[in-house]
């Protein structure tokens, strides 16, 4: 390669750094133009050509999930095959232009069309339609594309985000008074909780616990899988007295309400209830800065016997190894709340040792992209 003439290119002076000179023959318009030629680099190009144009067009890929969503077509679909004219006329879209979204859906692998002209969802499609709180999440998406409408300052700082005020039952007690407000909330986090809870349970072994305390567990779907996975657990759900009701309600409907105990407070105010021998907190310290979380833990760790257990299960990042789930759309997403951040597995560790937490560990997590976990001992 070093005889070839590439057009444009100069030799980059020799700065020790072979990383840097390859980075930028890689940016020469004139290595481009020879390496979409040559036979042993043009499926290389090809490749990295893709996957920069579904960078590009990730918005719009977006949108038309969005709008797949919202218009509720996985759950037509789901039920039975449909025709163009009649998607479009259910869905109150102009036939030309639910051709456009369809094919766009077919494309990014979510639709098939059959060859009677009738349309499908794929494997990936009937997600949509099947994943629990998935399509909630989806469909409130739209306030966090607002977010980033000007994303160079929303970086900056500078944008007040409209997802910090759409959650503001984080916020504590003070932002959970409007009943409306918590049922939102509580119910998308209660469906997307599913997948959570059986991730989490898949990676942590509570055999030998006496009983479980989640704390900031909401309407308690994460206690309800816990008590439907061990019979013989006792349990304790810990949250603001605005979640309570539908907490007690979900628990009798399980059949739970007999061995589970609801205390009503805010960590943030109150100290944790004793008596449990493990703590969960699912989904709760991303939502709380530094100092919120620290405190936290080490009210975990005092409400704890000696071999008691603490285990957090929630979306992480990468660290000095950033993946895409955690570093790409979690990160962003909290810096859109404006309340927390997401941390990676060892920050998280860290955190754990600085409240007195000891043996901690990072289990194996089937699916990051819905929740990584890290236990600690008392």
């Amino acid at each position: 390669m070093a005889d070839v003439d590439l057009p444009g290119l100069r030799p980059a002076r020799d700065t020790g750094h072979a990383s840097s000179w390859l980075t930028r023959l890689a940016a020469s318009r004139g290595f481009q133009k020879w390496a979409a030629r040559f036979p042993l680099t043009r499926r290389i190009v090809r490749s990295e050509g893709d996957a920069m144009f579904d960078l590009v067009a990730g918005f719009c890929h977006s949108q038309i999930l969005q709008a797949l969503v919202k218009l509720d077509v996985p759950l037509m679909l789901l039920q039975r095959e449909m025709p163009l004219d009649a998607l479009a006329s259910t869905c109150q879209v102009p036939s030309p232009r639910m051709q456009v979204l369809l094919s766009g859906a077919v494309a990014l692998g979510l639709l098939k069309r059959r060859r009677n002209g009738c349309y499908a969802l794929t494997t990936r499609g009937a997600a949509l339609a099947g994943v629990p709180g998935l399509a909630g999440m989806i469909a409130h998406h739209d306030v966090l594309y607002r977010d980033l409408a000007d994303p160079v300052a929303f970086f900056r700082g500078e944008v007040e985000t409209e997802l910090a005020g759409f959650w503001p039952y984080v916020f504590g007690a003070g932002g959970a008074t409007d009943p409306e407000v918590t049922a939102t909330y509580s119910r998308l986090m209660a469906d997307s909780q599913v997948l959570v809870a059986d991730d989490t349970l898949a990676a942590v072994d509570l055999r030998g616990a006496a009983r479980l305390m989640d704390v900031g567990g909401g309407t308690g779907a994460f206690v309800q899988a816990v008590g439907a996975a061990y019979p013989d657990l006792s349990l304790t759900l810990f949250d603001l007295p605005a979640v309570v009701p539908a907490a007690q309600e979900r628990f009798e409907k399980a059949g739970i309400a007999a061995r589970t105990k609801i205390v009503s407070g805010s960590f943030r105010d109150d100290s944790l209830p004793t008596g449990a021998d493990v703590i969960s907190l699912v989904r709760v310290l991303y939502d709380h800065a530094d100092s919120t979380v620290v405190a936290l833990l080490r009210a975990a760790h005092a409400a704890l016997p000696a071999g008691g257990r603490i285990v957090i299960s929630e979306p992480m990042t990468g660290g000095n190894k950033p993946q895409r789930a955690g570093d790409a759309y979690f990160a962003l997403y909290c810096m859109a709340m404006r309340t927390g951040r997401a941390r990676s597995a060892d920050e998280i560790c860290a955190l754990l040792q600085k409240a007195g937490f000891t043996n901690v560990s990072k289990m194996r997590s089937a699916r990051p992209f819905v929740t990584s976990v890290v236990q600690g001992v008392r």
